[in-house]
Order: C-alpha cells, then structure tokens, then sequence
C-alpha cells in the first residue's frame, strides 16, 4: 500500500508483513477492518498482544471466538441499524444545513457538500484530505459525508470513517458523531455518552494528521454528539469535550506493542483461519498469543468470553479487576494471593503480603472473637 502526505499515514509497511498477516489470517478470507470503536477498545487495554495481533491482521474475532465455544453477545438488531441511518439522513437533511442549526449557525449561506467517492481506500483517504484541504481554502460553510482518514497503529494502517466533519469558515474542523441513543432534558447516558467520546477521539487525533499538512487547519478539541430528542426522533445535540480521551488515547496506542513483533514470537505455522483449522487447531494458536484479560473486556472485545475462562482456570488476578489486580504487585494468581496470607509463599518486606497476612490476622481474630461470644466456635461466626 503506497502513502503519500495526503493519506496521513507513515511510510508503506512492507510486503512481507501484509504476507505474514495473511497468513495468519488465512490467505483466502477477507481481512475484517478495523474502526474507531475497536481501536477506542484496543486502546483502553494496550498490553493485551492477542487482541493487537488479531485486529491488525484482521482476523474475524466473532467467527474465531464461535469456533472455540465462546461466542460474544455483540451486534445491533436490524431494527435499530434502520432506525439509526434513518436518524442520522434527517440530521443531514437539506444538504447539511440542518445539522449547522444545531451547530448555532442559521443562515450558512452556501453549504458545500464534496463529493468523496474514490476508488479503494487508499484513494478515499487522499480524496477526503483534497476536500478538507479545498473547504479550508475555500473560507465557507462545508460538510464532509462519511470522510475516510487513516491512522497507523502498531505499525499497520487503520481506516476510519467518523459520521461526518464540519469545516468552518476560519478553518476550524469539527468532528460530529451521530447516535440513536436519547437525549432526556438536555442529557444522554453518561456510559454512551463516554463511549461515544472515546470513539470520536480516536477521529480527532486521524483528523490531526491531516491538519498537520493543510495550511490555516485546525482540529476542534471538542466534538458535536447530536442524539434523538427525548424519545422523538427530532434531532439535538451537545459539545463534547474529548481533550481527555485523545490524550490517553494518543498515548495508549503509542504503548502498543508494534504487530511485526508480536507475529514474530509465534511458533512456526501459526494460523487463525476459521474456514480451514479445527477448534483445537486454533485453541493453541489463540494460547501462543499473550493475552491481558479485565472484565472491562466483556463489553468490548469479541473474545473477552474465551480469554476470561482461561484466565479463570488458571486462577489469575486479572479476573478481579485491574485496580485489585494493581494492589497485589507481584502476586500473579488467587492461589499465590492465598498462600502469601498465610505465611506460605511472599517476601514479608512486600508492601502487599505485608498486607494480607494483616488482614488474614484481622480475619482470624475477629471470628475467635465471634466464636468466643457465642460459644458456638468460629464456624458458626463464618
């Protein structure tokens, strides 16, 4: 794949890892891409490798995790897929001019609308770098439908595709992000509302790569999330700030292991192909792949269900949570947290066996306690 200013990427990856990713992939299924709601999740978890690897060579988790007994309960129902892109072509309507009202702007005058088709991604990516470049010196009103940026993450290219990107007059560029979910007295769930923040600051920072290069651009730190009016389906919206988000977006992903790394530490003939390996087959491949595992995984990772089976018989931390798992430095397993308690296994200098012999005495004394009063023995007090 060529790169040019215009696409926002770096220097073309070499042929060998388009191969390998292949490869690993399966050479005749379609590589699944990559958007800005996987990336925001890849992001929020940049030590887990498996994920990294999978999503870079585009390997079908859903498919992949079905195979192996664990499939995730994730999609939208066909109802509202409809209902959303019937929602979001009202907020387009009238060539862009009702979305600039919610915006603030009544009378925009002449509203561009470019159009970006192009021939491959590639050529959508330069064409909507064109457009922004054209509105920013152009001084009007512009609405980009569905631009195509790219990012590169771990060394391999991502394509993204944000709702749409407003261009302002002076140069300014907003991104909007369209959701279905409502918005009750001036107010929308603040789970979605972050999510949507996190997503639309993975656009930000694709956006910023092309600022870079456009003379008199510049990327707006907040977003335009517009959401169904109360339960109507008449449009409003809110500026979000995601000045957060993009920093420790920006900053997760700079921590990602690059993918050619991680390929090259799997053992010969490695493969995730669905369509051609058997579940055992692609159980080892998935188990050669270091993996992190948070219960945060549950809502946005495919394999999440898989990853938190084997770390459970494995007995690891990580099932509690990242916070406990933080608390209990080097103690990898719930066996080893148990027989550092009491007195097994654990440096008692460490801060945290330090602690939980302390609270294993604590323990025991409060059911001696407990036992004594009752004259029942500390069983009864358990």
């Amino acid at each position: 794949m060529s790169a040019s200013l215009d696409s926002g990427l770096s220097p073309t990856p070499p042929t060998t890892r388009r191969q390998r990713l292949a490869e690993l992939r399966g050479p005749a299924t379609v590589p699944r891409p990559l958007d800005a709601r996987a990336l925001a999740a890849l992001a929020a978890n940049p030590g887990c490798r498996r994920r990294a690897l999978l999503d870079g060579a585009g390997v079908d988790k859903s498919a992949l995790a079905a195979k192996l007994g664990s499939p995730a309960p994730f999609g939208q129902s066909q109802f509202a897929i409809v209902r959303g892109n019937s929602f979001e072509a009202k907020v387009k309507a009238d060539g862009g001019r009702e979305l600039l009202r919610l915006i603030g702007v009544e009378e925009p005058g002449t509203v561009s609308v470019p159009d970006l088709a192009a021939a491959g991604p590639q050529g959508r990516v330069a064409r909507t770098a064109l457009a922004l470049r054209e509105a920013t010196g152009a001084g009007t009103w512009t609405l980009l439908d569905h631009p195509l940026l790219a990012l590169d993450v771990a060394g391999s290219p991502v394509y993204l595709e944000p709702d749409a990107v407003v261009v302002r007059p002076d140069g300014g560029w907003t991104v909007v992000e369209i959701k279905s979910f409502p918005m009750v007295d001036g107010a929308a769930d603040a789970s979605k509302v972050g999510a949507a923040a996190r997503q639309a600051a993975v656009y930000v920072l694709a956006l910023e790569r092309v600022a870079a290069l456009t003379e008199g651009a510049r990327v707006a730190q907040s977003v335009l999330l517009v959401c169904p009016k109360d339960f109507s389906n008449v449009p409003t919206a809110s500026v979000v700030d995601v000045r957060k988000q993009r920093s420790v977006t920006r900053r997760q992903l700079a921590r990602l292991t690059r993918i050619d790394e991680i390929a090259d530490a799997l053992p010969e003939g490695t493969s995730f192909d669905v369509a051609e390996r058997s579940a055992a087959e692609l159980a080892v491949a998935v188990e050669s792949v270091p993996h992190q595992f948070a219960p945060e995984c549950l809502a946005a990772c495919e394999l999440a269900f898989h990853c938190r089976s084997r770390s459970r018989d494995a007995g690891a931390v990580e099932t509690l949570g990242r916070s406990v798992r933080g608390e209990l430095g080097g103690l990898p397993t719930i066996g080893a947290v148990l027989a550092a308690s009491r007195g097994e296994e654990g440096d008692p200098r460490d801060p945290a066996v330090a602690a939980l012999r302390r609270a294993r005495a604590l323990r025991e004394e409060a059911l001696a306690a407990c036992g004594a009063s009752s004259g029942r023995g500390t069983a009864a007090c358990r």
